[in-house]
């Protein structure tokens, strides 16, 4: 009899790539995994990962039964989703993931509110960015994740998820509050020509949108620094080293020295909920979208 956990691993070291990353996934030690593929692979009397430099690769035969494991779980993770919904209650551990400032600005209410509503449901949150959070959950290592895209730019999902929209967020332009443009009602994104930019990280999403929204305006953005965090960002802004796109989701308190206005075009991000199609009949899916919408309610309009 096969073990559906060993099996899980299996998937996992074959999805990732390697024991290190599929133990990043499956929130276990590396050597957690090494035991589990080596019990497996005394149950099967078949090597399933061979050496391969300083890492591994999946054998013939580990591929083979990876293959199968994908499958194996899938059935298995359709009919847990059929139980919980005939059981008609939202229970046992839902794997959550998110952007940071979905997780700042949604997660405390909606998990505060989970809790106290189906009291047999563990929720676990995980800062993710998007691209991340869709892997996640296409491979099955996150139940449902909390994505975004631009008002210019979506986000292409793979086949098989399920969405719903939770809100959309407007982004301002942040600046030093001695800017010539401080004072405005509100900016066009043409009259930061010449500023200096504080942007997300390379190669995030968000950044590429930037690239992206700028340029489409006639702008070649000169790109200062370089932050992940949006309070990191609006401190180096009231240090007056540039201007930043400002989302307001999960925002907080501008500090002293930043100005924020609104730009006259408004920029939103689409903020949404996805998660895999086979799942969506379980209620603790449809319990979290619920708390979600009702926490990104409670923000439009701040």
């Amino acid at each position: 009899m096969l073990n559906l956990d060993r099996l899980r691993t299996l998937s996992a070291v074959a999805r990732h790539g390697s024991v290190s990353a599929a133990a990043d996934g499956l929130h276990v030690t590396t050597s957690a995994v090494s035991q589990q593929i080596a019990k497996l692979e005394r149950e099967t009397g078949q090597q399933l990962l061979a050496k391969n430099g300083r890492g591994v690769r999946l054998t013939d035969a580990g591929r083979l039964l990876a293959d199968h494991a994908g499958r194996i779980l899938s059935q298995v993770e359709l009919a847990q989703a059929e139980l919980e919904a005939h059981r008609g209650q939202a229970v046992g551990e839902l794997r959550l993931g998110a952007f940071p400032t979905a997780a700042r600005g949604l997660f405390p209410a909606a998990l505060a509110a989970l809790r106290a509503e189906h009291p047999q449901l563990r929720a676990r949150l995980r800062e993710m960015e998007p691209d991340e959070s869709v892997r996640g959950v296409v491979r099955g290592d996150t139940d449902l994740a909390v994505v975004l895209d631009w008002y210019n730019r979506p986000l292409s999902l793979p086949e098989g998820l399920a969405k719903a929209p939770l809100l959309d967020d407007p982004a301002d332009v942040a600046m030093p509050s001695a800017h010539p443009l401080a004072r405005r009602q509100s900016v066009e994104l043409e009259e930061f020509a010449d500023d200096e930019w504080i942007s997300w990280p390379q190669g995030e999403f968000c950044h590429e949108w930037l690239m992206f929204t700028l340029r489409s305006k006639g702008i070649e953005p000169r790109i200062a620094h370089m932050a992940e965090e949006h309070h990191t960002q609006l401190a180096l802004i009231a240090a007056g080293l540039g201007v930043a796109v400002a989302p307001r989701l999960g925002r907080g308190p501008v500090p002293e020295g930043v100005s924020v206005v609104p730009v006259r075009h408004t920029m939103r991000r689409h903020v949404y909920a996805i998660w895999r199609a086979d799942a969506d009949r379980r209620p603790s899916i449809r319990a979290a979208v619920g708390a979600l919408r009702m926490a990104g309610k409670s923000m439009e309009g701040c």
